[in-house]
């Protein structure tokens, strides 16, 4: 009885804002709070993940941050809170269907919670903000926090006071909480666009005044506020792991390590350390340290060198066209250190279809009962 008069309610405050042409009311309308206390359920699959849905403007400069996140498995750009069914980008950036550009956020909250999600949200945007976002103008680019059930809800309110009485801004937060509800995905030309289209993402995101804002609210502060070891994004590894000089990598690595990392080489298979390793654990790069692969994605190829099905996060490893050896194939190499770490083919096991080749030489075992000791403990929720 209560599911079918959400629904009914729903579809009056749907039909209101298809005549009425507002799309989502104002905060603060007393529809619109009958509407917040009707949270739909959260779309949890059955491996255990959740759902978080963000709006801070441009969705290009929304995915890049928590894609970086330990933990999050995916991030779509798409659109969401209007009354258009499947609406294109140039009906929602007209401003007509109501609807706000925002990211959907899949994690795994027994790896990150969603009170970190909310702390790297507020780290994106100007929540004070309510007339769009930066230099994006409409109601299409304010910034809303979509919650999908009753503790996210609290969650982002209790998150949103915080903020609030801190008064860093010198004004009141004009960030909207509202029940989330169809989520429609962007073109695929908009996914992963700062991968896709570095150069031009870098150059609207550096003119478009969103880092100079980010700058000169929080500084030097890191990207999650409350900063710890259970979530770790890209830009804090860049301060954590670095690349010796030549000239120490001369004297740290062994011959075989510099020929594979900084020449390009491939050791012999079946005849290197980490092949038939069975131990759990993390592998980082022997060169910077950084994280690259989990044991909980190694599997046993028969081609004598480590395989992987995936990097231990999605942004941990570069990829390019290595056309060697009169083929083209793809080389791996390191998100930091630029390390060459072997080539990803196609014919790898569920999920993923992929096998990530690396050479041995390339990398550095950690056993995960030292991963805390050894400075990685974000990722000792994989072994629990």
């Amino acid at each position: 009885m209560k599911q079918k008069l959400r629904i009914i309610i729903s579809l009056t405050l749907t039909l209101f804002g298809i005549v009425f042409g507002t799309g989502l009311l104002p905060v603060g309308n007393s529809v619109q709070a009958a509407m917040e206390d009707m949270a739909p359920q959260p779309p949890v699959t059955s491996a255990g993940l959740a759902t978080a849905t963000f709006a801070g403007g441009c969705f290009w400069c929304m995915e890049r941050p928590f894609e970086a996140l330990y933990g999050v498995r995916e991030v779509i750009s798409g659109y969401t809170g209007g009354h258009k069914l499947n609406p294109t980008y140039h009906e929602v950036s007209s401003g007509t269907t109501g609807h706000v550009e925002a990211v959907q956020v899949t994690y795994d909250p027994k790896i990150i919670s969603y009170d970190k999600l909310l702390d790297v949200y507020w780290h994106q945007i100007d929540p004070t903000d309510a007339g769009g976002s930066f230099v994006d103008r409409g109601s299409q680019y304010r910034s809303v926090i979509f919650y999908h059930d009753a503790t996210q809800q609290k969650q982002a309110v209790a998150s949103r006071n915080a903020l609030d009485q801190r008064g860093i801004y010198g004004k009141p937060i004009a960030t909207e909480l509202l029940p989330a509800g169809a989520f429609y995905p962007a073109e695929d030309y908009h996914q992963n666009y700062y991968k896709v289209n570095p150069v031009r993402y870098h150059f609207y995101r550096s003119r478009s005044g969103r880092d100079q804002f980010l700058a000169k609210i929080w500084g030097a502060e890191p990207a999650t506020a409350n900063h710890d070891e259970e979530s770790t994004v890209a830009t804090d590894q860049q301060s954590q792991f670095v690349k010796p000089s030549a000239a120490d990598l001369r004297q740290r690595l062994t011959a075989l390590q510099y020929q594979v990392t900084q020449e390009e080489g491939t050791e012999r298979p079946f005849n290197n350390e980490f092949w038939d390793n069975k131990r759990p654990g993390i592998y980082v790069d022997i060169v910077s340290g950084e994280p690259l692969f989990s044991s909980t994605d190694k599997f046993d190829s028969g081609t004598g060198w480590p395989s992987f099905t995936k990097p231990i996060t999605l942004d941990g490893v570069s990829e390019r066209q290595d056309r060697r050896l009169f083929s083209v194939r793809t080389e791996v190499r390191s998100k930091l250190a630029d390390s060459h770490l072997g080539h990803v083919f196609e014919d790898g096991p569920a999920p993923t279809g992929k096998r990530y080749c690396i050479n041995s030489a390339a990398l550095r075992f950690i056993p995960a009962e030292n991963l805390t000791v050894k400075g990685y403990a974000q990722y000792a929720a994989l072994f629990n």
